[in-house]
């Protein structure tokens, strides 16, 4: 068994607001992490909370009429909940309102000024009350805007205390170069090597302008400085183990995996890094930054009223439904869209037919010519070809679990299943048993027994209690002990007696939760039907139509068109021997980061045309509205190239 520590964490989450889908996919990936390494025998530590301090809190706080600990309370408060109702098996909520958080950021906050790493000085810069951050005027959209968020900035001069970032440029270079993996996806890491190539600049790290933050430590005797939001939420990942206070729990440190979204990559692969080398601590792992969630195709906000409640979505499908589609449905890194058809699909077809159904079957079989019995006995003789190729799989899956490529583990995952149930196919049982073949329909039945309970064990931390239902069919019990012996020592289940049960995954043929419309679509509808106004629609021919080359085109590269608000430059592969130069128009609406490695639908047979002396080969479909531009984008990834009808 393994005597290894693994320390998983999720970012805390701001208190601004309630819980999200995106905190939902972050929370489960982490979740699914150490429900696996609990599994193969490690020792492991999983951290999740709440960060609630800052400018932005107190605001938030302010304009609901609630005193601030209040507000936070009532926040975190919503966030435990759902993480309980969602079972998530965290062994420590973390609040950056806890006393002993607070005294290790104290703690770390002398270190590095004894250390020579903190100095006062005075500050002027352009603020994002949003983001907590200062940004030089190089970087603001337009002058005024923050890069990150798109909000105005305010100019804020004060006196602060800041951090040595930029003694530790050539040490973090020298971290990206000699661990390849420190990052991932890898082609973040590529991003924030660029970042931090074009030069570091100290990071001021308190601020005077508002209280609601941890106070300097006393020796200082500097009252009205409060530590920057970031310093104080980067701690809790040590704090959380007892630095500067009770560190009886160090040892978990460094993190295997700390887990992000990609708008907060920079905090976590440049300033927290930076922090650690100054405290003399060890550097994480891997730093997992995923892309952002969209629904329908459209980036989910308030005012489209098209944000996804996460516990709306696993009341009405099973929550471990909801687990499996969030982790097959994107790769990590990428953008990926919810839709309920999507869901529903992956249910009906992943779960309910080949994973389901797979158990039927055996209970079916096993009842109609066994009395329910199965032994496993004589598989590795009549079906060694099956066995071998099922291992084949499974060899590669552990390693993709921790790097991150959860849409392959699960794709690699279903191959057993795909083994198993061609095997029924070819093999055809019912004939079997006709001609007299007792030992090979049992020793197939073995085969289906042995499949299931690998593809159990290791799919277990993704649907723990749907794998628990499985193998109790099965006769043993999910454990450290079982996945040594089933999985590591290939070691044969003991004979068995089926029941008939329940299907595991019920068929779904409508949307389970109502579309909700914004209010502002609800109010444009409604007046639209008082005017009846007609739609001017001019008509052409069918074969006007298929005159148009729609084809399907996945955006391989990004990039801003300077001096325009407007313009992107993209490359879109859609199935030539190159890709497409096309010039949209989309930058107002999408980000070079929201584009990228995503598909879209490309009007394939226009004649090139120049957009400020730049060769356009194509054009994006797109809807645009009183609410802003959306692509138009297929509903599940397709090939390249594929025509549009």
């Amino acid at each position: 068994m393994s005597c290894h520590k693994s320390y998983i964490t999720t970012p805390i989450y701001y208190v601004n607001d309630v819980a999200h889908i995106g905190h939902a996919y972050t929370t489960i990936i982490a979740d699914t992490l150490a429900r696996y390494a609990r599994l193969i025998g490690e020792d492991t530590f999983f951290l999740t909370g709440t960060d609630e301090h800052g400018q932005k809190i107190q605001e938030a706080a302010k304009k609901r009429g609630k005193a601030t600990q209040a507000y936070a309370d009532e926040i975190s408060a919503k966030f435990k909940t759902l993480w309980d109702e969602f079972d998530i098996s965290y062994d420590k909520f973390i609040r950056t309102t806890d006393a002993d958080h607070m005294a290790g950021v104290q703690k770390a906050f002398s270190v590095m000024y004894d250390k020579g790493d903190i100095y006062k000085d005075a500050y002027k810069g352009h603020y994002c009350i949003s983001c907590e951050t200062f940004f030089p005027e190089t970087q603001l959209v337009d002058g005024e805007f923050c890069p990150d968020c798109g909000k105005s900035t305010s100019i804020v001069e004060e006196e602060s205390y800041f951090f040595k970032l930029s003694a530790y440029q050539d040490k973090l270079l020298d971290w990206y170069k000699n661990s390849p993996d420190c990052i991932l996806p890898k082609s973040k890491r590529n991003e924030v090597i660029r970042f931090v190539e074009g030069g570091l600049n100290d990071l001021s790290i308190t601020r005077t302008s508002f209280d609601w933050g941890v106070k300097l430590p006393k020796s200082f005797n500097d009252p009205k400085h409060v530590m920057y939001v970031w310093l104080d939420a980067l701690m809790n990942y040590v704090t959380a183990l007892g630095y500067g206070t009770d560190e009886k729990n160090m040892d978990f440190w460094p993190a295997r995996v700390h887990l992000i979204g990609k708008d907060i990559l920079r905090f976590h692969a440049i300033y927290w890094p930076a922090f650690l080398m100054s405290l003399d601590l060890p550097l994480p792992k891997h730093i997992g930054a995923h892309g952002w969630w969209t629904r329908n195709g459209e980036k989910m906000s308030k005012s489209k009223g098209n944000v996804v409640n996460p516990k709306e979505v696993a009341d009405a499908y099973g929550l471990e439904n909801f687990r499996y589609f969030m982790l097959r449905e994107v790769p990590f890194g990428g953008d990926g869209d919810f839709s309920q058809r999507a869901l529903m699909d992956r249910i009906n077809s992943d779960l309910g037919n080949d994973l389901g159904n797979l158990l039927n079957r055996l209970i079916g079989m096993s009842g109609k010519y066994f009395e329910g019995r199965v032994e496993c006995d004589l598989v590795e003789k009549y079906y060694k070809e099956e066995l071998d190729e099922v291992q084949v799989s499974l060899n590669k899956l552990e390693p993709m679990l921790f790097e991150l490529q959860l849409h392959k583990y699960l794709e690699e995952l279903w191959r057993p299943l795909t083994v198993a149930n061609r095997a029924i196919d070819k093999y055809q049982p019912w004939s079997m048993i006709k001609e007299g073949k007792t030992d090979e329909t049992m020793a197939l039945n073995g085969l289906i027994a042995t499949i299931l309970a690998k593809v159990s064990l290791m799919l277990h931390a993704v649907m723990p209690k749907t794998t628990n239902t499985i193998v109790n069919a099965l006769g043993f019990d999910i454990d450290p002990n079982s996945f040594e012996k089933i999985i590591r020592n290939g070691e044969k289940l003991e004979p068995f007696v089926t029941q008939k049960r329940e299907p595991l995954f019920p068929r779904i043929e409508e949307q389970l939760l109502v579309e909700k419309k914004p209010e502002k679509e609800v109010k444009k509808e409604s007046k639209k039907e008082e005017k009846k106004e007609p739609d001017n629609i001019a008509l052409i021919g069918i074969d006007q139509f298929f005159e148009t080359s729609l084809k399907i085109g996945t955006v391989v590269e990004a990039q801003e068109v300077k001096k325009s608000k407007k313009l992107l430059l993209l490359q879109v592969d859609i199935g030539e021997e190159k890709p497409r130069q096309v010039v949209a128009g989309i930058k107002e609406s999408y980000s070079t980061e929201d584009i990228l490695n995503t598909q879209v639908c490309v009007v394939a047979n226009l004649k090139p045309a120049k957009l400020m002396g730049m060769k356009s080969e194509g054009m994006l479909l797109a809807a645009k509205d009183s609410d802003g531009l959306c692509l138009i984008r297929p509903e599940k990834p397709k090939s390249v190239g594929t025509p549009i009808s």
